[in-house]
């Protein structure tokens, strides 16, 4: 059985991606934060096809997780000016805009995306 966090993430969640919707021109920047690391991806809702993906798996630093999160912005930043998007919409999965999840939004913009 869920948690009550879990489940009040999931009805921000819902509530979110009633507005964001990722086009081909613009995709939306998906985010997840597990307990140990943080996963992005752009998706394009009208195929529903992933573009491109990264995730601080691979980061072998040692280094704290929000700074692993601006690694992984702008690691998806220049997957996808290589793929030819510049602009992006937001979706912070329900988490708050605060920590990794801002982190990462920070590394993507300092990258070069635009949302």
């Amino acid at each position: 059985m869920p948690t009550v966090k879990v489940l009040r993430r999931n009805s921000i969640r819902k509530r979110i991606r009633k507005v964001v919707k990722g086009t081909t021109g613009t995709p939306r920047l998906s985010v997840f934060r597990s307990n140990k690391d943080i996963y992005a991806q752009l998706i394009d809702d009208s195929t529903g096809q992933t573009i491109v993906a990264a995730s601080s798996r691979k980061i072998n630093d040692k280094i704290n997780k929000t700074e692993k999160a601006v690694k992984v912005g702008v690691e998806i930043a220049s997957k996808a000016k290589a793929a030819g998007i510049e602009k992006v919409v937001f979706d912070r999965g329900g988490y708050l805009y605060h920590g990794r999840v801002k982190s990462l939004a920070e590394g993507a913009r300092t990258g070069g995306l635009n949302f």
